[in-house]
C-alpha cells in the first residue's frame, strides 16, 4: 500500500524558493528557477514574474498556481526533484 502524502503549508522565501511543508512534518525548500527557467512552455514561462510566481496556494493537499495552471506532483516536492 503506498501512503499519499499532502502539502499542509507552503511558505515564500526569496526568489523563486518555496519552504514546503508535509502532513508528515517533513519540510523542504524548493527552487523552482530552473524548472520554470528551461520550460518551453509560455504559460509557465509567466511564472518568471515574481509577482505572479508568489500567486501559489495550496489546495487538496497540492500546491499550485492559477486554475491549475502549474502543479508539481506532490512525491517530486518532497523527494525535492523537480
Amino acid at each position: 500500500m503506498t501512503n499519499i502524502i499532502k502539502i499542509t503549508s507552503a511558505k515564500y522565501i526569496i526568489d523563486y524558493k518555496i519552504n514546503i511543508t508535509f502532513e508528515d512534518g517533513e519540510e523542504r525548500l524548493v527552487d523552482f528557477y530552473s524548472f520554470i527557467n528551461k520550460s518551453l512552455n509560455p504559460s509557465i514561462k509567466n511564472y518568471l514574474e515574481l509577482k505572479k510566481f508568489k500567486t501559489f496556494e495550496i489546495k487538496n493537499g497540492q500546491l499550485m498556481w492559477g486554475d491549475y495552471e502549474l502543479i508539481f506532483p506532490v512525491k517530486d516536492l518532497y523527494d525535492n526533484s523537480l
